[in-house]
């Protein structure tokens, strides 16, 4: 238990139970329900959503939901400024996610600021030139209202990324991790038949249809192969028209929102997972492909070159170089023995992740930056 107990507010978009929550609401809820178990009170400030209480208690934390998620920045202020009339707070976490909060313009405890990667010129991937330059923008001001405060990233990448940018505070790592009891290896699970699978939100940031437009190339080397795209998201229908436009839709499945059993079910049932994305902050969903013993086929790409170990747990290929992700693909389904290897490797590496070590970090980081 903690020799004193602080009371901490993070301040994040969504919480574990949003709809659109990923691998940001993991990381926090992972890491700060440990917190709360080690003697903190733990005060989360989301956006509320359909059907969801304004106020609620999971895993010890206390989620306090204010406000709609498309203007969630300008419920802020007020809301924080409400929790502090109320209550002590100790310390503020600022998860800068999205848009920024700009909380170092009206918090007056401490903060450190969460940062798992930035969207930057690839904000246009995504959205319209119009919202895209708002987000871009939004993120271009960090840079100086940031500038004096400490950070707590998920990778390298981001942390190299905040340094070009001229942040001149302390920077620690507080990264990712899988639980290995939730990820596991299910023995006689693996599909006898090639399985590509993809997983996590279908947004056009992660250049899904990479992997898709790659299948043609694929599918004339191995012709029985299958693509399982496992998720959801709003760029979906644009993926299944191209899968039909391609003429590979026969070798391409959409499975849509899933279980947690069933995805662990899936990744077990695939020979190797693939990440197409142009920028993570990590890439949580290598880490618990490779908990299950399955090896990644990644691009090259901020966050991903972190998670991925090239030629040890999975490859990396040039972001958006179709043949070379073809090539890496087919070399892997082909290649049983190295495949394995891989494989044995990948889970090695996962289990150095957990999130008990996270959380003893974020305990650190928490008691070097409370005012006494």
């Amino acid at each position: 238990m903690a020799s004193r107990s602080f009371h901490i507010l993070v301040i994040n978009w969504q919480d574990i139970t949003h709809p659109l929550g990923g691998g940001a609401e993991v990381h926090f809820h992972e890491i700060f329900k440990r917190v709360v178990a080690a003697g903190h009170r733990v005060t989360l400030l989301s956006c509320h959503y359909q059907d969801a209480p304004f106020e609620e208690t999971l895993d010890g934390v206390r989620i306090v939901r204010r406000g709609q998620r498309d203007f969630f920045n300008y419920t802020v202020p007020r809301a924080y400024r409400e929790l502090r009339a109320r209550e002590r707070i100790d310390l503020v976490f600022d998860d800068l996610n999205k848009i920024p909060f700009y909380t170092p313009l009206f918090v007056k405890e401490p903060i450190v600021a969460i940062a798992h990667h930035f969207f930057g010129k690839h904000i246009f991937l995504e959205v319209s030139f119009q919202y895209g330059s708002y987000v871009y923008l939004s993120e271009f001001l960090v840079r100086f209202i940031y500038r004096s405060t400490p950070f707590a990233v998920v990778s390298e990448s981001t942390r190299a990324e905040l340094r070009h940018w001229g942040i001149k505070s302390e920077i620690d790592l507080l990264p990712n991790a899988v639980d290995l009891q939730r990820y596991e290896v299910l023995p006689g699970k693996k599909s006898s038949s090639p399985v590509i699978g993809y997983l996590g939100r279908i947004k056009k940031y992660k250049s899904v249809d990479h992997i898709i437009r790659a299948m043609p190339a694929i599918v004339e080397k191995i012709p029985d192969v299958m693509l399982k795209i496992i998720g959801d998201g709003d760029a979906l229908p644009e993926l299944r028209q191209l899968a039909r436009q391609l003429a590979v839709d026969k070798n391409v499945e959409f499975t849509g929102h899933v279980s947690h059993a069933e995805k662990v079910r899936l990744i077990n049932e695939s020979w190797i997972v693939v990440n197409p994305s142009s920028k993570e902050g990590w890439g949580l969903t290598v880490i618990e492909s490779n908990a299950c013993r399955v090896p990644v086929v990644a691009a090259y790409s901020p966050g991903l070159i972190d998670s991925v170990i090239d030629g040890k747990t999975g490859t990396l290929y040039e972001y958006g170089n179709i043949t070379k992700l073809a090539n890496s693909v087919v070399d892997l389904l082909q290649n049983h023995e190295k495949r394995e290897s891989l494989a044995d490797n990948a889970r090695r590496w996962a289990e150095r992740w957990n999130w008990d070590d996270s959380a003893a970090k974020a305990i650190r980081i928490i008691e070097k930056n409370v005012r006494m």
